[in-house]
């Protein structure tokens, strides 16, 4: 299984999340960005250019982790990308969905 990690939950991060999430073999296992989670949460759900996402979605801000159709993704919103545990949490694969981090 492909762990995958967003940096930056976006007009670009949300549909990334979207798309990983229906892969086989591949799992999102955090995600990062500045925007509350709550937020997050509602843009996911109700977005003004994809529509309504059909899978229940929910901010548990206690644990810090969106949950989609029961399955936790760890929420992050650490603005310098050093700091984030992606090794800790043996991510394969970080989406770098920002567009603040273009020259690596």
């Amino acid at each position: 299984m492909l762990k995958v990690a967003i940096n930056g939950f976006g007009r670009i991060g949300r549909p990334s999340l979207k798309i990983a999430f229906e892969k086989k073999g591949m799992e999102v296992v955090a995600i990062n960005d500045l925007t509350d989670i709550e937020t997050s949460a509602h843009l996911l759900k109700y977005d003004s250019s994809y529509g309504i996402y059909e899978r229940e979605v929910v901010a548990d801000k206690e644990n810090s982790e969106l949950i989609i159709d029961g399955k936790p993704i760890k929420y992050f919103s650490e603005k310098d990308p050093l700091n984030l545990p992606w090794k800790k949490m043996e991510v394969d694969v970080v989406l770098d969905c920002t567009g603040i981090f273009l020259d690596q």
